[in-house]
């Protein structure tokens, strides 16, 4: 970076919040061999500050990348272009309001999910969506991928529970699209249009929640199966029945054989797949919402709630300790082809030579497909992603998407062509056009 660039950078937010670290060059993706490079990282301590630099970059013709916890797995937060500008949130974690008794707050950007969803707690509340890391993933984060979890299957995912967002567009404009309030229809959904656009269309700064009341009980009701089509039965019995779990969850034969060691009270020794639901509700409710599933799944478990959602969050690292490595995709499939997507997993897997698996939240269609690796082969990885996008001709075959949760980033860059017909492609690029016309916000990133 000139000296130049860096004394106007400082002008800007101050000399002790223009960086070089190499921690924000990189996001969870560098597992996958990913990380980038820039002029600079820049923290503004406000959204007028996020505004006037973006101002000052527009006005030079400088990428921006803007950037939250760093846990996505696509590449969205990696900085491709040396000349750029990593734009940090991190500085912007301030709960500028919290009505409990209104089930809203007001956050910036910056607040990691785990700041919110406490404060809810404390309060009787909850915020639903759940992704990953909750102490180190952004509220502007999740906003940008529209992140989703488990719990998602029953509450839907970030979008559901933004109300309004307050984001800096091209050239520099701070501004703001719906707000505390409940219903919103004057215009189009800009909203909706932010939630998800991972940074190429402006940068979020802050954000109106939504809240709702914390269920009285949560109550895991986990079926074990000896194989796949007779897991996904099981699955399809509980959508039919009509009762509405919280999450419905589903680990294959190859994930369970990396964690089932350590599922609280022990699984049986036929089980090869497993389903995993969590009825919440009120006591009395909750309690026969359980005994409803338990009828649906067979001869169910019923774990203690936190225990068993500890041993879930752990499911990722356990199959990576399996080879000390691995290569993810999130794919998503209708749920009549849920099983398809599973066996085909392992099939390509075995057609590349690799161990391959999933778990996910079936009762979505999401599957987390999963090559094995063993660490610094590169012969391994290079075949890893042929599987890949064996997997992503597999999940458009099947009427699916190539990313369910995580978005595109950079490393899936033109695959959404895969699945939306030309009309739906150019739309998009229209969009990004017409926001951003320079292409200076996230270049590269949730391409078709």
């Amino acid at each position: 970076m000139s000296v130049a660039v860096e004394k106007d950078l400082a002008q800007l937010v101050g000399a002790e919040h223009v960086r070089h670290d190499a921690h924000f060059l990189a996001d969870a993706s560098q597992a996958m061999g990913l990380r980038g490079e820039a002029a600079a990282v820049v923290l503004p301590g406000s959204a007028e500050e996020v505004a006037t630099v973006v101002a000052w970059c527009c006005e030079r013709g400088v990428v921006m990348v803007p950037r939250g916890g760093g846990t996505g797995y696509a590449g969205g937060a990696v900085p491709l272009d040396p000349d750029a500008v990593v734009i940090a949130l991190d500085r912007l974690d301030r709960v500028r309001s919290f009505d409990p008794g209104l089930w809203r707050m007001e956050a910036e950007a910056g607040v990691s999910t785990q700041t919110v969803q406490r404060l809810a707690r404390e309060n009787g509340l909850v915020f639903p969506p759940d992704p990953g890391a909750a102490e180190q993933s952004q509220i502007g984060g999740n906003i940008a991928t529209n992140a989703g979890g488990p719990h998602c299957f029953k509450y839907g995912v970030t979008r559901a529970w933004v109300t309004g967002v307050e984001a800096v567009l091209a050239p520099g404009a701070l501004v703001r699209f719906g707000g505390p309030v409940r219903k919103d229809v004057a215009g189009y959904d800009l909203t909706g249009l932010l939630c998800g656009s991972e940074g190429t269309l402006g940068i979020v700064t802050g954000a109106w929640l939504r809240l709702m009341p914390a269920p009285a009980l949560q109550l895991p009701v986990v079926g074990a199966f000896a194989g796949v089509e007779e897991g996904c039965a099981a699955i399809e019995r509980v959508l039919a029945s009509g009762v509405v779990p919280a999450t419905i969850e589903y680990l294959d034969a190859g994930a369970l054989a990396a964690s089932a060691a350590s599922f609280p009270g022990g699984l049986p020794d036929r089980a090869a797949f497993l389903v995993v639901c969590e009825a919440d509700t009120s006591e009395e409710d909750a309690g026969e919402l359980a005994e409803a599933l338990t009828g649906e799944l067979g001869d169910a478990l019923r774990p203690e709630a936190r225990e068993m959602w500890r041993w879930r969050d752990g499911v990722s690292l356990a199959v990576t300790a399996r080879r000390g490595g691995k290569l993810s995709e999130d794919i998503g499939v209708p749920l009549d082809r849920l099983a398809d997507g599973i066996s085909g997993t392992v099939e390509i897997a075995e057609r590349h030579g690799l161990e391959g698996c999933s778990w996910g939240h079936a009762g979505d269609g999401n599957l987390h497909s999963t090559f094995l690796l063993e660490p610094g082969d590169a012969a391994q990885l290079e075949r890893a992603h042929a599987a890949v996008e064996e997997l992503f001709a597999l999940a458009t075959r099947l009427g699916g998407t190539v990313s369910g949760e995580h978005g595109l980033g950079w490393l899936k860059r033109g695959q959404l062509s895969r699945q939306w017909a030309p009309g739906a492609v150019a739309a998009h690029e229209a969009i990004k056009a017409a926001l951003d016309p320079q292409g200076l916000f996230n270049p590269g990133k949730k391409t078709v």
